[in-house]
């Protein structure tokens, strides 16, 4: 918008110079008691938060167009902004309007972003709110992901070929990187998450200056980060970033955690959507989600751990057994448990408060929620320590339980105190003679003037003496000029107003008094201000032991939540092993169960080992196998989080990655179809599974022509079977793949057991030895009451087409090999498109290889085979 600035007034002028300094952000504008926005600011903000746009005069012809909200509700409004991918500047009034000379004095605050939020109303209290960073530097890369709200700062090392997977597992709610092609790859991620990329990235963001001034060198030292590591780019964004938003330098970010992504099983974007984890496919709610049902926890601390353990179980086989000891001894002692539940459900939200306190945003409500917190942390200890819970004694240690700042707040602050902290009513009596000597006068300072009084009328023997009080003179003594020539008066009594009848004198008594009385009140909030901001100081300088309890305290709310979920759904303790054998009976899907009662669950029994490393499941829709492939999946996911888990024995292998290919949707905004989908989620399964892998795949194939389809099934299987050696349940409607059992001795095939009652069939959702004889097809379409005469028919059909199936079965094999190669040239297109910007000459000896491949000459194995070859090359080509 075109504006003449010469012509507007000062205020507007004032206006737009502090835009000028935030052009990337909507600015509130702090105008009495609303954040008002102006111009286009104000025509955004008025469409997004779909409140009234309005004008004000500023000097032009036209009035400026202007909306506003509400400071005191501004949160909620700031949320919308943010979600919706802005950023927002606040302005701020940092001078008291009743004292300014001319214009107010107003200054940018902070600058609030969807990694940044601080505010209770714009937080999810069971979830983080992380900020990260991620610095590109030739085939190499460091993250650092920061949540403020709880001073949880994480780093690490990553390839650049996991940093996908590594944003997919933390879920970030805004990325800065100094690659504005890094952040482009994760665009399509990021519209699925919902995550904020943020290419305003400033080269002064990598300055390092800011990690020494937080941390120690001596600490840096202990970490290993000496001036070279990749990491420090990574953290100087983070701190930067965050000291530019919050603008000032005290902060809640005390120790640095460095970690190894191999540390965690790896989980992609699609296996955490397809087991909904943490919220569901169809509602994006957390009801319905694993997370949901192994939420027993008390604290928003212990929530949110537990939303991290769900997101990034272990892989190394000590910690999970530690995990597991520990919920074992509270599942085993009622008494205990019982105890700790209700002494650790009067802990607030430790995490938050640190936040609030370092941030200068913390309340006297907050202080007195800290304070009763801390009251709670000696009978934790006690419980703890008259118990037969080893594991748990050691955990807990000689936890801090943080006496002195308990004492500070307990003697200083009040238990009901103002919300506010310059509205007076926060600290206790007696904790300052001066205070209570003004409380005192705001309370009796009428009976103090008529004390006054009364001695003023003893000592000059004026009856008619009386004390008065106005605007103009405040407190005057006042005697009748008949008393006047009846006494005499001292020297004290400064003679102010004469009046027909009397006269009116003031003393420089009843002017102290009276500047104590009048301006009691005000002392009385500023001083108690003073003493909260003191105070606050003083808990501030101990953050970090406050912070170190609340991680202890989150961890124990989190076994005591594991010990009440085993014992509650009838759950056991797995049995962790480093052989790779999955053996589970009488195993239930933990979320299903819940919906139909464990009574009701049909439960199963799974085998995969040295006898059986791929298991193909055949049997009709509807039957249950989608949802036991996906109860394997989570209950060894549940084991590798240190949860037991829904089954009478469960002895679980240690998983490097769980893989989960079980039905996508067209991504039409992609241009994908869903067997394009299909094809790239494979692609991804096959190039990055292990032998330690876990692998769920159900009906590949099935988005194209059933002989191609039975090919690309059949191939996947071998490749599987003779270069991964995963761990893999398949399932499948082709029947014809059930002849991979009599070729290869560890593929096992496995169906529904399903009971024919004449024209009928029962769903007896049992896994059972052996493959399913048909498929049931039409019966199912009976049991969705399609029409009959659309069932006559199709019974029709299949008599002719199974007739007919024998005669064209020979076709398969031919097909087979047609379908694999138009499947490996897609592949090799793409890898040409990105060959063709860098290198010509090396994407020409590529499609040379290509050429080269003897179809006709080659069995399907073998395609594949070729097809792992080449895309290896591929990769190579790619990364050079």
């Amino acid at each position: 918008m075109n504006i003449d600035r010469e012509k507007l007034s000062p205020m507007m002028k004032k206006y737009l110079e502090t835009k000028d300094e935030y052009p990337d952000c909507i600015l509130f504008y702090r105008l009495g008691d609303f954040y008002e926005m102006f111009f286009d600011d104000a025509l955004l903000a008025s469409r997004i938060l779909d409140i009234a746009l309005t004008g004000k005069a500023c000097g032009l012809e036209e009035r400026a167009p202007m909306c506003g909200v509400p400071y005191h509700s501004a949160s909620s409004y700031l949320t919308r902004l943010v979600e919706a991918g802005y950023k927002v500047a606040i302005g701020e009034q940092v001078e008291d309007p009743a004292t300014a000379k001319g214009l107010v004095k107003r200054e940018v605050v902070k600058i609030v972003t969807p990694g940044t939020l601080l505010e209770d109303d714009s937080l999810e209290k069971t979830s983080n709110n992380y900020l990260m960073a991620i610095y590109y530097q030739g085939q190499d890369a460091s993250i650092a992901y920061v949540d403020i709200s709880t001073g949880e700062l994480n780093t690490s090392l990553i390839s650049l070929d996991g940093v996908k997977n590594e944003v997919a597992k933390i879920l970030p709610r805004e990325i800065l990187s100094n690659s504005p092609d890094l952040l482009g790859s994760l665009a399509s991620l990021s519209d699925m998450a919902n995550i904020y990329l943020n290419e305003d990235f400033d080269i002064s963001l990598l300055d390092k200056t800011v990690i020494y001034d937080r941390f120690e060198p001596a600490y840096l030292d202990k970490l290993g980060l000496d001036k070279d590591n990749l990491i420090l780019y990574s953290l100087a964004i983070i701190l930067n970033y965050i000291s530019k938003t919050q603008m000032m330098n005290e902060t809640n970010l005390n120790t640095i955690n460095i970690y190894q992504s191999g540390d965690y099983m790896a989980l992609d974007l699609f296996t955490r959507i397809n087991l909904e984890l943490t919220k569901t496919i169809r509602t994006s709610k957390k009801k319905g989600s694993l997370l949901q049902v192994l939420d027993a926890t008390s604290t928003p601390m212990g929530a949110r751990m537990l939303k991290k353990h769900i997101e990034q179980p272990l892989i190394k086989k000590d910690m999970i057994d530690h995990r597991l000891n520990i919920t074992h001894e509270i599942k085993d002692d009622y008494i205990l448990r019982d105890e700790l539940k209700t002494s650790v459900s009067s802990i607030f939200d430790l995490e938050r408060i640190c936040a609030k306190i370092a941030y200068d945003r913390v309340s006297p409500k907050d202080l007195v929620n800290l304070k009763n917190s801390l009251q709670v942390l000696p009978y934790i200890v006690d419980t703890i320590s008259n118990s037969k819970a080893s594991g748990l004694k050691d955990f807990i240690g000689s936890l801090d339980c943080l006496k002195d700042i308990y004492i500070l707040i307990k003697d200083s602050i009040k238990d009901e105190p103002s919300t506010g902290i310059k509205d007076g009513n926060i600290i206790k009596e007696a904790y300052s003679h001066e205070l209570d000597q003004l409380r005192d006068i705001s309370q009796n300072g009428a009976f103090m003037i008529r004390d006054i009084e009364q001695r003023e009328r003893e000592k000059t023997g004026a009856k008619s003496l009386k004390i008065g009080y106005n605007k103009v003179f405040g407190y005057y003594i006042e005697i009748t000029k008949a008393s006047l020539l009846q006494i005499d008066i001292d020297d004290s009594y400064i003679r102010k107003q004469t009046l027909v009848n009397a006269e009116r004198f003031i003393t420089p008594e009843l002017k102290e008094i009276e500047d104590k009385i009048l301006n009691a009140e005000d002392k009385i909030k500023a001083m108690e201000y003073e003493f909260f901001k003191n105070i606050s100081r003083q808990v501030y300088q101990n953050i970090d032991r406050i912070q170190i309890v609340a991680s202890k305290i989150a961890q124990l709310d989190l076994y005591i939540s594991n010990a009440i979920i085993a014992n509650k759904y009838n759950y056991v303790r797995p049995n962790i092993n480093q052989n790779g054998v999955l053996a589970i009976e009488g195993g239930r899907h933990p979320v299903i169960e819940q919906i139909i009662g464990e009574e009701n669950f049909i439960n199963n029994d799974t085998d995969i080992g040295y006898d059986n490393m791929i298991n193909i499941i055949t049997g009709p829709n509807m039957s249950g196998k989608s949802t036991y492939m996906r109860q394997v999946a989570l209950i060894t996911l549940m084991a590798h989080i240190g949860s037991f888990v829904p089954a009478t024995y469960a002895n679980i292998p240690i998983v490097d990655r769980i893989f989960t290919r079980v039905g996508a949707s067209d991504d039409l905004a992609q241009g994908q179809s869903t067997f394009m989908v299909e094809m790239d989620e494979v692609s991804q399964i096959l190039s990055n599974a292990s032998s330690d892998s876990l692998i769920i795949l159900d009906e590949i194939g099935r988005g194209t022509s059933t002989y191609d389809g039975i090919s690309l099934a059949w191939s996947i299987v071998e490749y599987i079977y003779k270069r991964i050696g995963a761990k893999t349940l398949f399932a499948t409607h082709y029947h014809e793949l059930t002849d991979l059992e009599d070729k290869y001795p560890r593929i096992k095939n496995y169906s529904v057991a399903v009971q024919e009652e004449g024209d009928d069939i029962v769903f007896l959702r049992k896994i059972i030895a052996g493959a399913a004889d048909r498929s049931y097809g039409i019966y199912v379409a009976k049991l969705a009451k399609l029409p009959g005469q659309v069932i006559e028919r199709a019974d029709q059909i299949l008599v002719e087409l199974e007739k007919n199936h024998i005669e064209n079965s020979a076709s398969i094999d031919q097909s087979r090999e047609k379908n694999i190669q138009l499947s490996f040239d897609m592949v090799v297109n793409q890898a040409q498109n990105k060959e063709i910007e860098e290198k010509n000459k090396v994407y020409k000896k590529f499609i040379g290889q290509v050429l080269d491949i003897d179809i006709m000459n080659s069995t399907p194995m073998d395609i594949m085979n070729t097809m792992y070859e080449l895309k290896k090359e591929a990769e190579k080509i790619s990364k050079n």
